[in-house]
């Protein structure tokens, strides 16, 4: 008996640890979750067979092991002090337990490595995911997950040298406080998201989803309140694009409904191409809302990557609109910021539109990323027709470029044409310097095709520090000039604003 048990722990023993050891190669290989789940079923069922086994040679091994020492094996022997059955039973299983416990610290070593996941019977939990910094909680079949979420966006901002002493002023202001949760019910999907921004609370992305296959290519279908995908700034959360402020090509082509709607969107992905088609009414928090028929907006953009490699890709895009109007909304008179978000005395004054009946919006992209550079060039029209004067046209443009200047690859998504998360290669929290980034853009307001329609310029230089994948700190500065035909600031201006933000998306 003892030599076949001295035989056999071994023998478990060197089972063990040959799989505890494939663990880390395999991480080394970058497996994937798939991989990871096979293997700890591999080593659950070479565990079970080694009990099986276990139990077979103890039977086999007993008996002959009693009669050797000539006693009758039908006869009972009496178990002495040293040595029970039931205490041999008990060492052999907490062997087998220790074995077992083991190679499960050796499969959530293997986790960790990948990246931060733990794995244990009753599911996974991972942080950091997409470059968020909250936990990802995922059932052990991976049908369920859940994940909260939001951010924190903190701007202080400083303006100088206007004509004007009104526009001269400085303050520091929460741009965004978001909280919410996302998560997925096998291929359906939820996310509801709050956000706090400017004095109000509104409900921004809070949708329904659904991933399927169509036509042989990944397809997500969306139905509630969700980001338009109305170009590459215009389709990015807003802590994701490069600057403090979205480009003015998609705040001059942007519709009524702005950059949020209630609706259905469909997003198809293919290798080098996407393409998007939604059908919106207002958002929740619209004064028409309730009172009014929604403004209705029929909208589609398509990119394509005409060139991709590993070193990078040749972006190619474009969008179109069509808005019916709600009865509503008696003119329109949208003036975006022109420089930062906390003074809202710095605008080109685009004249008012009354009685507007329907809208109309194109742009176009063109730009890319190699290695650690990229650039982006965008142009947004905007026909608004009036039922009591002639149709009316608004323009914007940008030019925008950057380096990342440590080395790490732009956040922008060739799959989807958008700006994500940039992933840093030596984080501050890890001992690192993190991520520093240099980028410019220059941006063109035209309103001059109304009657008192103003125009203007900014030239934005901004720094980036990411300190890891998902806080980073922001220095944008402004120079900005306007001439506006109506309202306070009338005539050419000129003047520099500096912002400084710190923000965190978790």
């Amino acid at each position: 008996m003892k030599t076949s048990q001295s035989r056999l722990y071994p023998a478990i023993a060197a089972v063990l640890f040959a799989s505890g050891m494939s663990a880390p190669s395999m991480a080394a290989d970058r497996v994937t979750n798939a991989d990871l789940l096979k293997l700890i079923q591999q080593q659950a069922a070479q565990i079970d067979a080694l009990k099986q086994r276990l139990a077979v040679v103890e039977g086999q091994t007993r008996a002959p092991a009693v009669a050797s020492a000539g006693v009758d094996a039908r006869t009972p022997v009496a178990p002495t002090d040293t040595q029970s059955p039931a205490s041999e039973d008990d060492r052999r299983q907490a062997q087998v337990d220790a074995a077992i416990a083991d190679t499960r610290e050796s499969e959530i070593a293997v986790a960790m490595a990948r990246g931060g996941a733990t794995k244990s019977s009753g599911g996974s939990t991972r942080w950091g995911l997409g470059g968020e910094a909250g936990p990802l909680f995922r059932s052990d079949d991976g049908f369920f997950t859940f994940k909260p979420d939001g951010r924190l966006l903190i701007d202080f901002t400083r303006t100088s040298g206007s004509n004007y002493d009104t526009r001269n002023i400085n303050g520091a202001q929460i741009t965004s406080a978001r909280l919410g949760g996302e998560g997925t019910i096998g291929a359906l999907g939820y996310h509801v998201e709050a956000d706090f921004a400017d004095n109000v609370v509104a409900l921004r992305q809070t949708y329904l989803t659904y991933t399927a296959k169509l036509f042989g290519n990944t397809t997500k279908f969306y139905l509630g309140n969700f980001l338009k995908d109305l170009g590459t700034e215009g389709s990015s959360e807003s802590a994701r694009v490069p600057f403090m402020l979205r480009n003015a090509a998609t705040a001059v082509g942007q519709p009524v409904v702005s950059y949020f709607g209630m609706g259905a969107q469909m997003r198809m992905y293919g290798n080098n191409w996407h393409y998007s088609l939604s059908i919106n009414g207002n958002a929740p928090n619209s004064s028409t809302s309730g009172t009014r028929t929604d403004s209705t907006t029929y909208l589609t953009r398509a990119h394509w990557n005409p060139w991709k490699t590993e070193n990078g890709f040749l972006h190619v895009g474009g969008w179109y609109y069509y808005e019916k109007i709600s009865d509503g909304v008696t003119s329109i008179n949208n003036t975006p910021a022109i420089a930062l978000d906390y003074n809202d005395n710095l605008a080109v004054s685009a004249s008012s539109i009354a009685n507007p009946t329907q809208d109309r919006g194109k742009g176009y992209e063109l730009g890319g990323v190699l290695r650690n550079f990229w650039l982006m060039t965008e142009y947004g029209k905007r026909t608004i027709d009036s039922s009591t004067a002639d149709s009316v046209t608004r323009h914007g443009s940008s030019f925008a470029a950057g380096w990342m200047i440590t080395g790490e690859a732009p956040g922008f998504s060739s799959r989807s044409g958008s700006w994500k998360a940039v992933k840093v290669n030596n984080p501050v929290t890890s001992g690192g310097w993190g991520a520093f980034e240099l980028a410019g853009r220059v941006d063109h307001y035209d309103y001059a095709d109304a009657p008192r329609g103003g125009i203007g310029k900014s030239y934005t230089l901004g720094v980036n520090w990411y300190l890891n994948d998902w806080s980073r700190l922001m220095l944008n500065y402004v120079h900005w000039n306007t001439d506006n035909q109506v309202g306070s600031f009338t005539g050419p201006d000129a003047g520099n604003s500096v912002a400084v933000r710190a923000q965190v998306v978790f």
